[in-house]
């Protein structure tokens, strides 16, 4: 009798199924480019906003209303760009998580359980940390939300400023962290930042909500026809008191993220690949044109670090996310018997874990939420989201600088193609027909290393019949 076959023990950062990682690669690639972008909006409003001769004009651009008064619609720009084009940003979250819950790795429980848990707890520290440092110091624990967002955009452009080649697999890891961490901070906004409710407006987003819905279970096609009623529901969500952010995610998870016979994209993936370029590549580096503008003096970033509210979101982004992400990473590859991948080590995933203290687009958003009516402290608060990012962002750059070398030979594994098929290799060798395309391969070379064998041996051959050679009659000297 053979022993029944014990289950090899499952690998945390393991190799992603082929279509999971096309799908990251591109949504990566986008967010990219959206990150570099964010990041000259950010340098921008830091520039706008604190150049004497251009101070004013920051000021007045961002406080410039428009927008229909009889609708409640009457807004700044600053205010636009928070509660409009965000709306954006968390629709392409929403459809991100619905993608993975449904048709990405995560629909397996056991693959979802570690990116989830390590942003719950990379949640969780960073508010402990911030109440415990705010509240010896004396400071507000209005700001306890403030630290707790991972910004995807802003981490991965600095790993393409950095040039690390880090592999997919942390690669998805880090931007699933980051929805989680994004649909979690929206629930955050939702309950704990809407101090009103208009119950009348509420009624009418939820009704346009079930629109949206039932228009898109008949099969109903044409943007015409879903972003004006999008604009209404918004609208609508923003009237009623609660963020209008919600009404984004709330649309974007109704959306259909799994294939049917035939289709080759499913509508959440096509609709998430047309709106995404517009998120990144317009919608939060306008939010954060708007939004990082603080001024900056040494008085400034001295009192980052004596106020107990400022120094509670540093601490919170730099150490809380790592020793929360880290920790809960660990914890759950304990208990779930998962064993690092082979490739990887612990060291890679406390770089991925400080990387994701980069709180930026939703950090500064429940800033302007926490301490609404403190223009002061808002500022303050701004200053340390930051301070806390630009020390993140120096930790990680040198902790993935040490194993970049390491992470290079990993990519390069990943996508080398030998047989010219279009898949990386690696994906291939289970297939009979890889390795009979390998086959054809090396013995079209090995043909041709005969064929130069058999020229060089007679091109000796011929040399050696030469006469007046070496050791011939003829010894005058040349």
């Amino acid at each position: 009798m053979t022993a029944p076959r014990t289950p090899s023990p499952r690998k945390a950062f393991g190799r992603l199924s082929l279509p999971e990682r096309t799908y990251v690669t591109d949504a990566l690639r986008t967010e990219t480019v959206g990150g570099v972008l964010l990041l000259v909006a950010a340098i921008t409003a830091l520039i706008w906003a604190n150049v004497p001769a251009l101070h004013h004009s920051y000021e007045s651009v961002s406080d410039f209303h428009f927008g229909p008064e009889a609708l409640g619609l009457n807004l700044s720009v600053a205010h636009w760009a928070a509660d409009g084009l965000l709306a954006v940003f968390f629709f392409v979250a929403g459809v991100e998580l619905k993608r993975e819950l449904v048709a990405g790795d995560l629909r397996d429980p056991r693959a979802a359980a570690l990116p989830v848990v390590a942003a719950l707890c990379g949640m969780a520290v960073p508010a402990l940390v911030y109440t415990f440092t705010s509240g010896i110091g004396g400071g507000s624990l209005a700001g306890w939300a403030v630290p707790t967002a991972t910004d995807i955009a802003f981490a991965l452009a600095v790993l393409a400023v950095i040039g690390t080649s880090l592999p997919s697999a942390l690669r998805a890891f880090l931007l699933t962290l980051a929805v989680v961490d994004d649909l979690f901070a929206i629930l955050i906004i939702a309950v704990f930042f809407t101090d009103r409710l208009d119950f009348l407006a509420l009624a009418g987003a939820v009704v346009g909500l079930a629109v949206f819905w039932l228009l898109l279970r008949k099969g109903v096609r044409g943007w015409y026809v879903y972003v004006p009623l999008a604009l209404v529901v918004w609208g609508l969500m923003y009237n009623s008191g609660i963020h209008a952010t919600i009404a984004g995610v709330a649309m974007g998870l109704m959306l259909r993220c799994h294939r049917r016979e035939g289709e080759e994209q499913s509508p959440g993936e096509r609709v998430e690949h047309l709106v995404r370029p517009f998120s990144s590549g317009l919608a939060v580096p306008l939010f954060a044109l708007f939004s990082a503008g603080v001024a900056i003096s040494g008085g400034a970033l001295a009192d980052v670090f004596t106020q107990p509210e400022t120094l509670g979101v540093v601490l919170g982004l730099v150490v809380g996310k790592t020793v929360g992400i880290f920790g809960g990473t660990w914890l759950t590859t304990r208990f779930t018997r998962a064993s690092l991948s082979d490739d990887l080590a612990w060291a890679d995933v406390l770089a991925v874990a400080v990387l994701a203290g980069i709180g930026f687009t939703v950090s500064l958003l429940i800033g302007e939420l926490a301490f609404e009516g403190d223009a002061s402290m808002t500022d303050r608060v701004k200053a340390a989201v930051l301070t806390g990012s630009l020390i993140a962002t120096v930790l990680a750059t040198v902790l993935l600088k040490i194993r970049n070398a390491k992470y290079r030979r990993l990519t390069e594994a990943e996508e080398r193609d030998d047989d010219l098929s279009g898949v990386p290799d690696v994906y291939e060798e289970d297939d009979p027909a890889y390795h009979l395309r390998m086959a054809e391969i090396h013995e079209r070379k090995a043909a041709e290393h005969r064929r130069l064998a058999r020229e060089k041996a007679e091109g000796h051959s011929g040399l050696a019949e030469v006469p007046g050679g070496a050791g011939g009659d003829h010894d005058d000297p040349a």
